[in-house]
């Protein structure tokens, strides 16, 4: 039987691979859904390369392939070839296809899939399409909602409190001063002195954030990142957010923030960008400068005038205003952005970079706090 290591050479070498040994039942039907995906790879075949796999792949139907990989991969490997089926081969019912979309797995991928795909949508798959949105903006905001609070709640101070209060208990300080109990029969310290601090609540003068988001087909992951911090700012004492999406035209989502899974079933993206218009619009809604800031959330390739865009983005930074220009909002790699625009609004003395979105929330929470 073929071991481990060469098995998985196997698998993702395919066919021209198979003097390395005969595959089992099991690694053959790994063999055969693989080739399913990768082997349609148009780049391998200009290399000459065939990937034929296992017996029958040709003949599985995407509905067969979706049952194959969740009975034969570990979860996240599940995920990354529906990712790769969706993002990279186009294979467009698993997001057309009522039955064939009620089994995938939710994920990022699926969601920013449905994005670009949703106009192609009949009213049934897009009913299941928005039960599966929903599942994952539920986990992100979840787990987002957790970060914005730790960032914007107030910090703990080193004074000592009479005040018995489980959320102001000072584990370091206790354990310390209680070292001298340490049971060595029991490897236990024994707690005679429990000690508390006070926590100082921020108090927020009131701040706007903007939030200004390209909605060009590229930026379906920050699009969709956007609205779940959007959703999670929402509320916070002293903020005001507004959302506002914008490709050649400028659309204000302002009013649909608190449900993102509604907000994002309106976004549309593609088309061009006029990211200066964008921008001159977001400045109409600062109502105090120096408590606002402004997030621009684009890679920077504009179809506008890139004159308006610095003159717009100037003005804010000259009235006080916190300018900070995302290349990318989300929890992937480098982005792709016009370096060379990116540098002049940095010069102007804007903030630029990429971020995901829990550092964004701790950006904000100093920035506001600071003031």
């Amino acid at each position: 039987m073929m071991d481990e290591a060469l098995e998985r050479w196997r698998l993702m070498l395919g066919q021209p691979a198979a003097s390395l040994g005969e595959l089992d039942e099991t690694a053959t039907g790994r063999d055969a859904a693989l080739d399913w995906l990768y082997g349609r790879d148009e780049s391998l075949a200009r290399r000459g390369v065939r990937r034929t796999g296992g017996q029958g792949a040709g003949a599985l139907t995407t509905f067969d392939w979706l049952d194959d990989i969740t009975r034969l991969f570990p979860t996240e490997t599940v995920e990354r070839l529906e990712r790769d089926a969706v993002e990279r081969y186009r294979i467009d019912d698993l997001l057309t296809d009522p039955a064939v979309l009620g089994r995938v797995e939710p994920s990022t991928a699926m969601l920013k899939a449905v994005l670009r795909t949703k106009h192609l949508m009949n009213p049934q798959v897009l009913e299941t399409a928005r039960r599966l949105v929903r599942k994952v903006i539920v986990e992100l905001m979840s787990s987002l909602a957790t970060r914005v609070r730790t960032a914007f709640s107030g910090a703990r101070t080193r004074t000592p409190t009479r005040v018995r209060n489980s959320r102001n208990f000072d584990l370091r300080r206790t354990l310390r001063a209680n070292l001298r109990h340490y049971d060595p029969d029991n490897r236990r310290v024994v707690i005679s002195e429990p000690l508390f601090v006070t926590r100082d609540q921020r108090r927020l003068r009131p701040w706007q954030v903007i939030l200004l988001v390209d909605q060009s087909g590229s930026m379906a992951g920050s699009v969709m990142h956007s609205a779940v911090t959007a959703a999670c700012l929402w509320g916070l004492p002293g903020i005001r957010t507004h959302l506002v999406a914008f490709d050649t035209e400028v659309v204000d989502l302002t009013s649909d923030v608190t449900d993102p899974v509604e907000l994002l079933m309106k976004v549309h993206l593609g088309g061009g960008t006029d990211i200066g218009r964008a921008v001159q619009y977001g400045s109409q809604l600062v109502e105090a400068p120096r408590r606002a800031v402004v997030v621009l959330i684009t890679d920077l390739y504009e179809g506008g005038a890139p004159g308006l865009l610095l003159q717009q983005v100037s003005q804010l930074l000259d009235q006080g205003t916190v300018v900070l220009v995302l290349a990318a909002l989300d929890d992937e790699g480098a982005p792709d952005f016009d370096h060379r625009l990116g540098s002049r609004l940095a010069d102007l003395g804007a903030q630029v970079g990429a971020m995901t979105p829990g550092r964004l929330a701790e950006f904000l929470a100093a920035t506001i706090g600071g003031f």
